[in-house]
């Protein structure tokens, strides 16, 4: 997400708000969202089409950002984008010794760590973003905005211990969120990065407000894997 508002037009034009843009960006989360829940409580063979769905639209998008890049280039596209829906259709079917139904909690508690990153880190961005991140990739992004966003993401991981099974304390889930939120700016980094190789702004033109499929869950892309690691490995997975 962007952190910073966008420099102004000087002359004949009025200084642009801070929060411009806002509303819809908050309207388009709201119906992804919905969306998203919708398929997830379904499950079993909603849910999967509901991912290869939306891994044909990244791999779209893909394409359309790597059009003037190699071919083995073009081709990792295929695990940057089946990997990250690979996990979350895994995650989403399982079932733990002492939570027969995990997979809707654990889902949720990854997804919402990265959504409170992006939400934290706009507005601690746009509010006191003072320090650029990486201005070589991503002029907008700020430490400040980072940090808000591994706060935001903490304490929404440490609430999530109320409800999913993994993490297993309020420590572990709120330190693991910031962890999450870190690589969920990665992310947003890497997806800064190709966007500039290829000279474009978004990835697409699917979600007003947000841009493409993978602008908005370049977060995901990056921490739902590592995720699904760690509950693999917890030994607590039937």
């Amino acid at each position: 997400m962007e952190s910073l508002e966008q420099d102004a037009h000087i002359t004949g034009h009025e200084t642009p708000s801070r929060w411009s843009g806002l509303a819809v960006r908050a309207v388009s989360a709201i119906v992804l969202a919905l969306v998203f829940a919708m398929a997830l409580w379904k499950g079993g063979w909603i849910f999967t089409w509901f991912a290869i769905i939306a891994a044909l639209m990244m791999m779209r998008e893909w394409n359309t950002l790597t059009e003037r890049e190699g071919a083995l280039w073009r081709f990792s596209g295929l695990f940057y984008v089946s990997i990250p829906c690979a996990s979350l259709i895994w995650l989403r079917e399982v079932q733990m010794s002492d939570a027969p139904a995990a997979g809707i909690p654990l889902v949720l508690y990854v997804v919402l760590s990265v959504a409170a990153t992006d939400i934290g880190a706009y507005f601690s961005g746009r509010q006191f973003g003072r320090h650029k991140l990486a201005p070589a990739l991503s002029p907008n992004k700020t430490w400040e905005g980072l940090g808000g966003g591994m706060l935001a993401a903490g304490i929404i991981g440490g609430c999530c211990q109320f409800y999913t099974p993994y993490p297993a304390s309020i420590l572990h889930g709120a330190l693991l969120s910031m962890l999450l939120a870190v690589l969920a700016q990665g992310g947003d980094l890497f997806e800064s990065y190709l966007k500039r190789r290829a000279g474009v702004k978004d990835s697409g033109t699917l979600i007003p407000g947000h841009g493409g499929l993978l602008d908005r869950i370049d977060g995901l892309i990056f921490t739902l894997p590592l995720f699904a690691v760690l509950v693999a490995l917890s030994g607590r997975v039937m």
